[in-house]
């Protein structure tokens, strides 16, 4: 059974940045694509960027620019790296594959607060 573990959330000013991490185990990462999606208060699991098994990567309007996600195969995880944090950043955030008919279990997410 695939369990994931998202980690490295915390209080950031506006202009701030974080780093991800997603880590998996009972599967392979690099096997597929995955996602970083959020979820803020009172508001809809939204999905935020996309790493295709090739590398390709997507990414949602608002956090382009700011947003990067990559892998680090070494340790099976995904990363998101964000920069130029804003209020509205403001969510807990989850991994996941992209397709909703093939998601794993969701894990418990890290909460990412961005305020002065």
């Amino acid at each position: 059974q695939v369990q994931l573990v998202e980690s490295g959330g915390d209080w950031v000013q506006p202009g701030g940045s974080l780093r991800l991490s997603c880590a998996a185990s009972g599967t392979d990462f690099r096997m597929y694509a995955v996602a970083w999606y959020r979820q803020a208060p009172g508001k809809q699991r939204e999905l935020v960027a996309i790493i295709n098994s090739p590398g390709s990567t997507y990414y949602e309007d608002s956090v382009k620019g700011r947003f990067t996600i990559s892998r680090d195969n070494a340790e099976n995880t995904v990363l998101l790296q964000m920069n130029s944090l804003k209020p509205e950043d403001t969510a807990v955030y989850y991994c996941n594959r992209p397709q909703p008919r093939q998601q794993w279990a969701w894990g418990q997410g890290t909460q990412v607060t961005v305020s002065s």
